[in-house]
């Protein structure tokens, strides 16, 4: 994969802009790298665009990912660094500060449905000398915004790097003492990471931005608290009761969806382009259903055994056609059939169909937590 100069450029150009107090708007790449692996979204200002170090911390990050055989996706509307980055995308702004990544959060959420974050943000709030006191109060609205609008994501939350100038740095360590507390607010999947501790200004290569051995460093930390958290660097396959979620077929990277966002009941499901639409926002209940639009349910049809059976909504009534069994390998299952939702023909492509049929272990059959 080629550097991108443009994206390039135009970030340090975005940079140099924010910084005068103005604002860059660039369009979002045409086209997202992926892997079908686990989503990562990489949150946050330039140090997380990588500026000076084209990629930053996600150069070597990735690279530590790789060798330890792990299959990650980053996710974002961002896109740079060089040909050792796998995988380009990510969600970081030159420039911009906490304020500014809580305005566009729930939308890159939406796009991207990440399973695990890792934000870094504020220097730009101690850089700008921008309302220091209030910065705690926005870091923990923008967590609390990110915890509702995606709830089964693992959040890391980075105490930010040093800066080299004295009156700056004071800030920074003034604002990473807040942060502990704040993260220890937010339930047991939002996690601290210390990016501060060990770290110098011989690790910056501009008094603020990190050189690539302060990159290198960054990759370390994120790297160790990931594998901390081994459920970060896996999906969700059993869709939390209670929870409203997308379920992503991963051979397709399509989500299951209501056909023309209908609440008719009989409606078809297919797979579509995964967009967090109400259509594709299912509640699993304790009772075994799955939950659309509050009132409709997943449905076999007839409550039908044969292969091929029609998969649809219906009005929600506690039927043995409406109930399943969500397990680890990824499947779900019909109580009434002992038969699995399936994507007709392993298709890939959207508007194919979702059936019954016989569990076969197969892709079509699987089913993870977006």
């Amino acid at each position: 994969m080629r550097w991108n100069f443009r994206r390039f450029w135009a970030a340090v150009l975005g940079f140099a802009l924010a910084a005068a107090g103005l604002t860059l708007v660039t369009a979002a790449p045409a086209q997202a790298e992926s892997n079908g692996g686990v989503r990562v979204m990489p949150l946050g200002d330039s140090i997380t665009d990588g500026f000076n170090v084209p990629g930053g911390y996600r150069v070597n990050l990735w690279q530590r990912l790789v060798a330890g055989q792990y299959t990650v996706d980053f996710v974002g509307s961002g896109f740079n660094g060089p040909s050792t980055l796998g995988d380009h995308d990510h969600e970081g702004h030159s420039g911009w500060r906490i304020n500014d990544l809580d305005a566009n959060i729930v939308g890159w959420l939406r796009n991207s449905a990440p399973r695990t974050i890792l934000l870094h943000i504020g220097t730009n709030d101690m850089n700008q000398n921008y309302d220091v006191a209030g910065a705690p109060a926005r870091l923990s609205a923008l967590i609390d915004k990110i915890r509702a609008n995606a709830p089964v994501a693992e959040l890391f939350v980075a105490q930010i790097v040093p800066a080299g100038d004295p009156a700056l740095e004071a800030r920074i360590q003034t604002f990473n003492a807040a942060v502990p507390g704040i993260v220890a607010q937010k339930g047991p999947m939002t996690h601290l990471v210390d990016m501060h501790t060990g770290f110098t200004t011989a690790d910056l290569a501009d008094g603020l931005h990190p050189n690539a051995g302060g990159y290198a460093k960054m990759a370390e930390r994120w790297f160790a608290a990931l594998r901390a958290v081994p459920g970060s660097l896996n999906p969700v396959a059993v869709p939390p009761v209670g929870t409203a979620v997308s379920l992503s077929n991963p051979q397709s990277n399509r989500c299951l969806d209501v056909a023309g966002i209908s609440t008719t009941p009989g409606a078809q499901i297919h797979i579509w382009d995964c967009n967090g639409g109400t259509n594709q926002r299912w509640t699993r209940t304790a009772a075994g259903e799955l939950r659309v639009y509050g009132d409709r349910c997943l449905d076999v049809n007839a409550n039908g055994t044969a292969n091929g059976t029609k998969v649809q909504i219906w009005t929600c009534n506690g039927g043995t056609a409406q109930r399943f069994t969500f397990n680890t390998n990824g499947t779900i299952v019909g109580a009434g059939s002992g038969k699995c939702l399936d994507v007709a023909a392993s298709g890939t492509v959207n508007g194919t169909l979702v059936q019954l049929w016989e569990c076969n272990g197969t892709g079509a059959q699987r089913w993870s937590v977006r």
